[in-house]
């Protein structure tokens, strides 16, 4: 990667973790519940989101800091945030959480981040009307969800927000999983369905049980989704794609959307998990001894007003994020993986390279951002400012 040009990227609220209280946790399946946070109203707008974000949740678990990125499953509303936690098999954090989280417990939550959101409908936080006035502009906008398993979570929140908001609107969802019993969001969806009959459908791919029509029975492969779109989604007639679950199968909707010319910038995408072990999740950052024959490379970074800087041995191939962990352990991250972009700064001198990519957009790439915990040094000094 080059030195960064000037242009300016989307504004993002700074990553910032508080303590807030568990209301209620309510089971969705037998794998995963439902955790309603409460919002005190002096931080009502820190925690204002625009459906299809996430939150980080921090606990120390077994002596062990743990941070975890979940979506929020519901529509905006003042004072709560709620998020859905699917237990995942050896899962730290989704184990605790299914097991032991209670009413009245208090979590480290970071405020909203993320840009799974519709640009069509890109509005001001928490803002009906201006959801409806952008949807106005749309002739009979309709949009379509691909999801698998937890990948729901997100989706839950921008199909209730704008099917409510605007009654010209259509949804349209195919929604993978592994048997009847694994869907999260059951009611919630059967009242969509019950609310909007005519301007939300739901189709449930269950890859474990047998249905009446073959199509809607075993694993979205290429062929199945092929005729999925050939079928049962007009392809051309969708102004808007939101796909959210394993890399696989996000990877397989996207490649089958440019093979039918779909332009990518209606199509907006998140993934739960890259299937990829990823870095470094502590607080720390891992050891790293600098070289005393001074082969190593200076790490600058610019948070919160003030400059760190750390030495890094050239022969770590150490990644920024956790060469600026060693120095101060406020460095905003939560899966390390290249999937959140929590740990999003910008390239302010040097070069650099990223590993993966996730969630930077093509602007943001072109603007010089990038994501620490996947970036590694090309050139004796960086620097980066997480504040911009």
């Amino acid at each position: 990667m080059t030195t960064p040009t000037t242009t300016p990227a989307p504004a993002r609220k700074k990553a910032t973790f508080n303590t807030l209280t568990v209301s209620q946790v309510r089971k969705l399946t037998d794998d995963a519940v439902e955790v309603s946070f409460a919002v005190p109203p002096e931080l009502h707008d820190d925690y204002d989101y625009i459906p299809g974000q996430y939150v980080a949740l921090r606990a120390t678990i077994d002596g062990q800091e743990v941070r975890r990125s979940y979506s929020i499953c519901d529509a905006p509303v003042k004072g709560e945030v709620k998020v859905a936690i699917k237990r995942d098999r050896g899962g730290i954090f989704s184990t605790w959480a299914n097991e032991t989280l209670q009413p009245g417990m208090e979590l480290e939550v970071m405020n909203p981040q993320g840009a799974f959101t519709s640009k069509t409908h890109m509005t001001g936080l928490n803002d009906p009307e201006a959801i409806k006035e952008a949807v106005d502009k749309l002739d009979n906008p309709h949009l379509v969800a691909v999801a698998a398993g937890s990948g729901i979570t997100p989706i839950m929140a921008i199909a209730q927000t704008v099917l409510s908001s605007s009654p010209e609107t259509t949804f349209e969802l195919i929604f993978a999983n592994k048997g009847g019993g694994d869907v999260m969001f059951a009611e919630e969806i059967g009242d969509l369905k019950d609310r909007y009959p005519t301007r939300f459908a739901v189709h449930h791919v269950l890859s474990r049980e047998q249905r009446v029509n073959p199509l809607f029975s075993g694993r979205i492969d290429a062929e199945k989704l092929q005729k999925l779109l050939d079928n049962v989604v007009r392809t051309e007639k969708v102004d808007e794609w939101f796909l959210c679950g394993p890399f696989e199968l996000v990877q397989l909707v996207r490649d089958e959307l440019d093979a039918r010319e779909v332009e990518r910038d209606n199509v907006r995408y998140e993934l739960f998990t890259t299937g990829k072990p990823s870095g470094n999740q502590g607080q720390t950052g891992r050891p790293v001894d600098v070289d005393p024959e001074g082969d190593n490379v200076e790490i600058k970074f610019q948070l919160d007003g003030l400059s760190g800087s750390a030495q890094s041995p050239t022969s770590a191939n150490e990644s920024i994020l956790n060469a600026a962990l060693r120095v101060r352990s406020d460095v905003p991250f939560a899966c390390a993986g290249g999937v959140c972009g929590t740990c999003r700064a910008k390239v302010t001198e040097g070069e650099v390279e990223m590993d993966e990519n996730y969630a930077l957009e093509p602007d943001e790439i072109a603007a010089g951002y990038i994501l620490t915990c996947q970036a590694r040094p090309l050139t004796d000094s960086v620097s980066v400012d997480y504040d911009a």
